[in-house]
């Protein structure tokens, strides 16, 4: 059995090495790193796969959320809600721009940010909502666009997690997450399920004039070389990185499905297991693409089980260790441990285990006989 990896980066690369190199040879061909041709290419061929009107390059995922932010003119002291439970850089975006980030709690099931809890933080002072599509799973946003419609909000998607999911809407009808909201984010870290090979982002929309507004953001604020025109960043995407992700977008479906199968056996190996409950997948099978596959697990010793694969060469995670408003840079005196029930929960419960496009069937029943073991 080859060794297990948290993200094997570099089996996947071998199989498509002469694809990407040959993308990234378009490049220093041209010497057009900046803003060249594969830049424009991917951007195009984006918009085209997500069904996006729009779609902004950035140099990362957490540029793209500040960017989309500044885009919709937010102002200091502006309320944003968004998850407790996630990665810090949706919240630090938040604070850096001097707003004033309001945490919720998130949904046990699909560790999502929670509808009801959105309803109780909303104030006077609201803007906006930024709901997280955690670990790869479609957040409710026919129920979110709803709520920022009765209270006139922009939400800004973090799609960091979820590039490819699907949204089924209560008429049948589906539609690409990050095209839902005013506007949406996107990371390609290299571990992303559409990732390149350093850092890059991408902000999404459907407005023609907040895409205008954003795309002189991204470069220091210009339209016309010189003109300054808005107060902008410097957050482009460059030509390498662009390459790497034109090779890989036609393989984001069956990178996905590559996800959603490996879910689906480990799944299946710890149904009915009294100490462990599997992700929930809520709506079809495409909702959920699978960037962690996340187990809650209950009446047992987390820490220890997570030792005990560690000890097996088996690489684990926990997916978030602290909820956000536990961190120093993030507490406020506003918060009540009595409104984050789930996400206090589920900080002490989940554990995520390799997750990747290139597991196979012997690293995964070994994985899955790993975890019994400790649980029997």
């Amino acid at each position: 059995m080859k060794k297990i990896q948290m993200v094997d980066l570099k089996s996947q690369y071998d199989r498509i090495k002469d694809t990407v190199n040959a993308s990234i040879q378009e490049v220093l061909d041209t010497t057009s790193y900046i803003n060249g041709p594969q830049v424009h290419s991917f951007q195009k061929n984006l918009e085209d796969h997500l069904g996006a009107k729009h779609v902004i390059p950035c140099a990362n995922g957490t540029d793209a959320l500040q960017i989309a932010m500044m885009g919709l003119g937010l102002q200091p002291g502006d309320e944003v809600i968004t998850a407790d439970f996630t990665f810090a850089a949706t919240v630090e975006v938040i604070a850096l721009l001097q707003l004033t980030p309001v945490l919720v709690d998130v949904d046990a099931d699909t560790f999502n940010i929670s509808i009801e809890s959105i309803k109780k933080a909303i104030t006077p002072k609201t803007k906006a909502i930024v709901p997280v599509h955690l670990f790869g799973q479609a957040a409710d946003m026919e129920a979110i666009m709803a709520l920022a419609k009765e209270h006139n909000l922009y939400v800004i998607e973090d799609n960091a997690q979820a590039i490819g999911a699907n949204y089924t809407y209560a008429d049948g009808s589906k539609v690409k997450v990050g095209v839902i909201g005013h506007a949406a984010s996107t990371s390609f870290f290299p571990s992303k399920n559409l990732g390149c090979y350093g850092d890059g982002g991408a902000i999404f929309t459907n407005d023609d004039a907040l895409a205008h507004t954003l795309r002189g953001i991204v470069n220091h604020g210009m339209y016309v070389r010189y003109h300054h025109d808005v107060v902008g960043v410097n957050s482009r995407l460059d030509s390498v990185q662009a390459a790497v992700l034109n090779a890989k977008l036609p393989l984001l479906d069956s990178y996905n499905d590559a996800r959603q199968t490996t879910a689906e056996k480990y799944s299946a190996a710890f149904a009915n297991h009294p100490n462990i409950i599997t992700p929930i997948v809520k709506g079809d099978r495409d909702s959920h693409v699978f960037h962690q596959y996340t187990l809650r697990i209950i009446d047992a010793d987390r820490d220890a089980l997570m030792q005990h694969l560690l000890d097996k060469g088996i690489p684990c995670a926990i997916y978030y260790p602290i909820a956000l408003h536990k961190q120093k840079a993030y507490a406020d005196e506003r918060y009540n441990e009595a409104d984050f029930p789930v996400t206090n929960q589920l900080v002490k419960e989940v554990l995520s285990l390799p997750m990747h496009t290139e597991l196979d069937d012997e690293q995964i029943q070994f994985i899955t006989d790993s975890v019994l073991e400790f649980l029997k």
